[in-house]
């Protein structure tokens, strides 16, 4: 497998060049794939890549892992880094910001794990599943009690007498019964063994492939997922359930289910794909939260406020990122993700600024 570390805007290309952080080379089938893929994506509005020409092709700002079909893995990261030796700061400054933006507690084992655990994005969400399974295993699985109607040689249960009474000749000593079981086969139990199973054919971390195999053995008994839509409809919030509570974005990410700011494709690899204004703008929102005083109140995207009115109708909806409210007094938030460029500090290049995001952050 040919891993490849760039950051947002990088460029690729198939011919042979020094690699770094601005580009890197990939196989022919890789390059062409993306470009297909970019395509798929450009007509729901979103941008993969940019074509320069029929050799080269740039990033967009998206951070986090895609891998393709071919067995390439290409791993994106903030724009902010420079060197090599800022890419394990790139990585926890990204793992950092996933985590705050989804609501996910991460659960490291020691104060140096981060540091330690120098691997692409993917791997890190594996290993936070697994950390969380591995508690919730030692912890107790749920067991629950579901129907079963089987036909058997004894009486158990209830005797559902239509069924008996259709019974063919010959077979009348077969009862036809109805009774509870009691076991783990549930829906948030059945998305668990999915999930795990996923890991234990993806991961190629050697301390993630031992601790989910071992897990394994722990979730043997229960089949996985048929329909994990619906298994995720039916995952259960309450008291009893608190303890599975935190695992369940996890599950979300490696099953590519309900999580909003992934792109999924075509191709079912471990690919994690984040628009980075928006995981940015979670992020802040996050820290926001914690921050509130009692009593404000923090309203994301609030389009309630217009921009004027002509002839008596409402024009222009104005879509701010924040709005905050404490008491009578209110203020208009806005984020941005921007990386200054000191060598652009003159009235021609404005540090590499946009006057149109200016533009909208005074009016």
């Amino acid at each position: 497998m040919l891993r490849v570390t760039v950051r947002e805007f990088a460029r690729l290309t198939t011919q042979a060049v020094i690699p770094s952080l601005d580009q890197a080379t990939v196989s022919v089938t890789a390059f062409d794939w993306l470009c297909q893929e970019s395509a798929r994506l450009r007509k729901s509005g979103a941008s993969l890549v940019q074509l320069d020409d029929s050799r080269w092709l740039r990033l967009d700002n998206y951070v986090g892992v895609i891998e393709t079909p071919c067995g390439t893995q290409i791993e994106i990261l903030p724009k902010h880094v420079d060197g090599e030796d800022e890419v394990a700061a790139a990585r926890r400054l990204l793992h950092k910001m996933l985590a705050r933006c989804l609501d996910l507690t991460a659960r490291e084992t020691g104060p140096t794990s981060i540091q330690a655990f120098n691997a692409p994005l993917t791997e890190w969400v594996m290993r936070q599943f697994l950390e969380g399974l591995d508690h919730l295993v030692k912890r107790g699985v749920r067991f629950d009690y579901h129907a079963v109607q089987e036909q058997q040689r004894f009486l158990r249960g209830r005797l559902d007498m239509p069924r008996q009474l259709r019974q063919p000749p010959g077979r009348q000593h077969l009862f036809q019964i109805e009774h509870d079981v009691f076991d783990p086969d549930r829906a948030e139990n059945r998305l668990l063994r999915s999930t795990l199973d996923r890991v234990c054919r993806l991961t190629r971390d050697a301390r993630n492939w031992r601790l989910s195999h071992e897990l394994a053995t722990y979730l043997s008994p229960i089949p996985a997922s048929k329909d994990i839509a619906s298994d995720f409809r039916r995952w259960r919030g309450d008291r009893l359930m608190a303890h599975y509570r935190p695992i369940r974005p996890w599950c979300s990410l490696i099953l590519n289910e309900q999580s909003p700011l992934s792109i999924v494709g075509q191709w079912h690899g471990v690919s994690l794909l984040f628009p980075m204004e928006r995981l940015f703008e979670r992020y802040v929102e996050g820290c926001l939260r914690r921050a509130l005083p009692a009593g404000a109140t923090l309203k994301r995207t609030a389009s309630t406020k217009y921009l004027c009115n002509h002839l008596e109708q409402p024009w222009f909806l104005m879509q701010p990122d924040f709005l905050l409210s404490d008491g009578s007094q209110s203020w208009v938030l806005d984020t941005k993700w921007k990386r200054l460029d000191a060598s652009l500090g003159t009235s021609k290049d404005k540090y590499g600024l946009s006057q149109a995001d200016f533009y909208q952050l005074f009016a």
